[in-house]
């Protein structure tokens, strides 16, 4: 019996400035709608560090180099689809410019509960920040796990 499954593959990227700031996006799809990071799909053959300079570069102008990879989160589609986010953390250069994905800006990261975000995105914050933490997914019941 073959272990291959379908998968989807995407990332995101938590950007701090040397103030100590973080880049959010308020992302305008009505799929996922809310503040997050930047980030989109892995295009097929590319690399996924190729992919999240890509990605961030389309939605901010930023350019960013040598991003770290700081954790994963994945689950079922309803089309029983592995689909995996990869997070990372990287700092960035140039001028700063919306998308049509949405608007971006700095922030304190105090200030980021005083935003509306996009859904389960705290949680997916703390894998960013917290080094203990390296993976978020969604069980059979959709329930959220941070490991």
């Amino acid at each position: 019996m073959s272990r291959a499954e379908q998968a989807i593959f995407t990332n995101m990227c938590m950007i701090e400035n040397e103030k100590g700031q973080i880049l959010i996006q308020d992302r305008q799809k009505a799929n996922w709608p809310g503040v997050t990071f930047p980030g989109g799909h892995v295009e097929k053959g590319e690399s996924f560090c190729a992919s999240v300079i890509r990605e961030v570069k389309e939605e901010t102008g930023l350019v960013i180099s040598n991003p770290v990879l700081c954790g994963v989160k994945q689950f079922q589609t309803r089309h029983h689809e592995r689909y995996v986010v990869f997070f990372y953390r990287a700092k960035a250069t140039g001028v700063l410019q919306a998308s049509r994905e949405g608007a971006v800006f700095w922030i304190e990261k105090a200030d980021l509960t005083n935003y509306v975000l996009a859904e389960d995105f705290l949680a997916m914050y703390q894998v960013f920040v917290d080094d203990t933490l390296s993976e978020f997914y969604y069980d059979e019941h959709e329930h959220v796990h941070l490991l």
